[in-house]
């Protein structure tokens, strides 16, 4: 039997165009990484092009917390690693993670809520079944992992007690 893991999404090189003047990877290709990771996860379901003419169905990010955990510089090779977290009948709760390949250390990490959107009336819509039989069987896989550490933060600074 073997050990659970997050799915390997997505692989890439850091590009030239992708590096500020301090030779890091820009704060915006961090997401564009990640949201290519969801383009490859969205084939692992069966929302691939195919499955987005059959169904009509796509998906959009509902709402993305990025956490940026150490510098990524130019030509680097990393890889992101997606774990479904939950999800009900619409939406999918996941996260993204950013590392140099084989390395456990995270580069970044994303925590997102996406929606399965019916693209004919631009609005909401449950899973089309085959969809959701690859989400459950995706959703068993992951449900023995552990909790990653990113996830559920709150953005706030420390509140300060005036005595």
């Amino acid at each position: 039997m073997t050990t659970p893991q997050p799915l390997t999404t997505y692989r890439t090189a850091i590009l030239p165009e992708w590096v500020d003047y301090n030779g890091h990877l820009r704060d915006a290709f961090y997401l564009l990484i990640f949201s290519y990771a969801t383009d490859a996860l969205m084939d692992q379901i069966g929302l691939d092009a195919q499955g987005r003419e059959i169904t009509g169905h796509t998906l959009y990010t509902l709402e993305c917390h990025l956490n940026y955990l150490d510098e990524v510089k130019l030509g680097a090779e990393v890889e992101v690693r997606t774990q479904l977290l939950a999800h009900d009948g619409k939406r999918l709760h996941i996260h993204h993670s950013l590392h140099y390949p084989g390395v456990s250390t995270e580069l970044a990490a994303s925590e997102q809520m996406l929606m399965n959107i019916d693209t004919r009336q631009t609005r909401s819509a449950s899973f089309a079944e085959g969809v959701a039989e690859r989400i459950r069987q995706l959703a068993d896989a992951h449900a023995q992992l552990p909790t990653p550490a990113h996830v559920g933060r709150v953005i706030a600074l420390p509140v300060r007690h005036h005595g």
